[in-house]
């Protein structure tokens, strides 16, 4: 008997999966719930067990391949004959047939195919650009966009292409803050925060804002992968002790790819801080679909006035990227400001 594994639906709405790296060939054995393939989401990376026993008989999808949940990947026993296929009802449409008149005549003079491009105008028309870049000169080396730098890539062009932002700005005094818990810190101010101004903690779904009554807080970690975002938990009721294991925790799993995939998904408001290479300030991109985050710019000793006197103070930039579809520029401007009080005051 022949089982067929198929992508699994791995919940938070995703729709399709990466082949990271199989972990078997085509005519090994293997017992059931043996690792099969791992699968990259725009969360984490999942092991996928073996369904039953058997010998694996076909690989029918090739590691960095994209493909939509319930798509067989791999079958288990069987005569290896191919899976069968729901026949499909019209023949795909030649890319060629998406370009105007004009970019066809342009292709035929360059000796482009168009059947070999993608088109990245309106519903996935073939632009004279797309003509134009594809009949350059191709230099340097070239590596395909693949992990977690395609899913970074992706989510960035979601966030960027949908969400209207603003980013506001404001300098901070950092006198009163243990800049060695800095990230774990600004997730207490922020969450103390966000229950003053609700519509930071919120979600859009289309044509209502979901407001949530819990505080997951993402804290953005830079890897070797990419960056990664896991998710500590229950940022309000936690003590700032507890709050600076966790992040201790969820940073040295995140560089090690050891996270589960629940302790990366479900954040409903996100906090960066990259220290030294922080620069002077950022304008983050909002963590779709979340409606804000908050950044923290490099801390350094500059000159302020107090009393009358200039001297020197660790002083850094906090920012705030929000969407404006949901938060107004003003209740931004509160609510950063209402941070940068509770740091202050720490």
């Amino acid at each position: 008997m022949a089982y067929e594994l198929k992508l699994p639906d791995l919940g938070e709405g995703l729709t399709e999966g990466e082949i990271a790296r199989w972990l078997v060939t085509e005519g090994q054995d293997v017992a059931e719930d043996d690792p099969l393939v791992e699968i990259q989401t725009d969360k984490t990376t999942v092991e996928i067990p073996s369904p039953a026993a058997g010998k694996v008989t076909q690989i029918l999808v090739e590691e960095g391949k994209v493909v939509p949940v319930g798509t067989v990947l791999v079958v288990i026993g069987g005569d290896g004959a191919p899976p069968r296929r729901e026949a499909r009802r019209e023949e795909p449409q030649s890319r060629g047939a998406k370009a105007t008149p004009l970019v066809r005549k342009i292709a035929q003079e360059l000796g482009v195919d168009l059947d070999s491009l993608t088109g990245t105008g309106p519903q996935g028309r073939i632009t004279e650009q797309d003509v134009r870049v594809a009949s350059a000169p191709q230099e340097g080396r070239r590596e395909p966009l693949r992990g977690v730098r395609r899913l970074i890539a992706e989510h960035m062009s979601r966030a960027h292409r949908e969400v209207p932002a603003v980013t506001w700005v404001e300098e901070c005094d950092f006198t009163n803050v243990d800049l060695k818990r800095l990230v774990a810190i600004a997730l207490k101010a922020c969450a103390e925060s966000l229950q003053e101004f609700p519509e930071l903690n919120a979600r859009l779904e289309g044509d209502e804002i979901v407001y949530l009554d819990r505080y997951d807080l993402g804290i953005a970690v830079q890897t070797e992968q990419g960056l990664v975002v896991p998710v500590v938990r229950s940022c309000d009721s936690r003590s700032l002790d507890e709050l600076q294991g966790e992040v201790e925790r969820l940073a040295e799993g995140a560089r090690d790819g050891t996270l589960a995939a629940d302790e990366l998904r479900g954040s409903t408001f996100t906090v960066t801080s990259a220290g030294k290479l922080a620069g002077l300030l950022q304008t983050p991109i909002v963590n779709h679909p979340e409606v804000a985050i908050l950044s923290i710019g490099r801390i350094a000793q500059r000159p302020v006035v107090r009393d009358g006197e200039v001297v020197a103070a660790p002083i850094g930039y906090v920012s705030v990227t929000f969407d404006h579809r949901v938060v107004d520029g003003a209740r931004a401007a509160e609510f950063g400001l209402a941070v940068i009080r509770r740091l202050e005051q720490r």
